[in-house]
């Protein structure tokens, strides 16, 4: 993982986390850079320019100090991990959902609960008999059934992850 201000090559990231004061956080939230959001860096920054990126349709211009508050990492990097179901992930870890299993009506609840590909997941705590899990999903917590979870898989993530 990297401060996005230090990215050299154009191409997709996920956003990892945001820092800075809680009032630029959250002003960063209202245009939707949260954790677990993909970013295309169209332009790294140099001397000369600025950097840029594509993000949801737009291109924005990124200053230094915002940028240096982003951490990013390859949106690839994981391409060569297995995936394993989201109920087999550890309390407190990170993974990235990499595909929902099921059928149809499952997979459209989970996704409408927010659980799409590409999306960040941690698992905030287990129920005491291991049923249900709660989730911390793009800024709010979710509690799943565990059978639910199952068809969830995912890639853990982890903060030496570099790619």
């Amino acid at each position: 993982m990297q401060p996005l201000l230090d990215t050299q090559q154009p191409g997709a990231y996920l956003l990892m986390s945001v820092g800075g004061s809680s009032a630029l956080r959250r002003h960063l939230a209202e245009m939707g850079l949260v954790a677990g959001k993909k970013l295309t860096v169209v332009q790294p920054a140099s001397k000369v320019t600025g950097l840029v990126i594509f993000f949801q349709g737009q291109r924005l211009a990124i200053s230094d100090e915002i940028a240096a508050l982003l951490v990013v990492r390859p949106f690839a990097a994981d391409a060569d991990k297995p995936a394993i179901p989201l109920a087999h992930l550890p309390i407190k870890r990170t993974g990235l959902v990499q595909k929902i299993q099921g059928d149809p009506p499952l997979r459209h609840r989970l996704m409408d609960m927010g659980l799409t590909k590409g999306t960040l997941v941690k698992i905030h705590q287990i129920a005491p008999l291991g049923d249900p899990i709660e989730l911390a999903v793009r800024g709010y917590k979710l509690s799943i059934r565990k059978q639910d979870a199952a068809h969830v898989l995912v890639t853990e993530v982890t903060a030496d992850d570099h790619g």
